[in-house]
């Protein structure tokens, strides 16, 4: 848990989602606003899918070196 809120990426996405908000607030509720959710709600998901990723292939690579195939 520790590691996707620590993240650059993870925590611009979140923070993004103030600016969703505020234009929630002050916009016109259209289409455009479903938009700006959906395009906010796309952006957490590929940087929290980036995390998982990331720690699968250290925790793959640290398999390997374990093994010695890297010696």
């Amino acid at each position: 848990m520790r590691r996707f809120l620590f993240n650059g990426g993870v925590l611009g996405a979140l923070f993004g989602g103030i600016s969703a908000a505020r234009q929630t607030a002050k916009g016109p509720r259209d289409w455009r606003l479903a938009l700006v959710w959906l395009g906010w709600g796309i952006s957490v998901t590929l940087a929290v899918l980036a995390v998982r990723d990331e720690a699968r292939e250290a925790r793959e690579q640290a398999e390997l070196e374990d093994e010695g195939y890297w010696d």
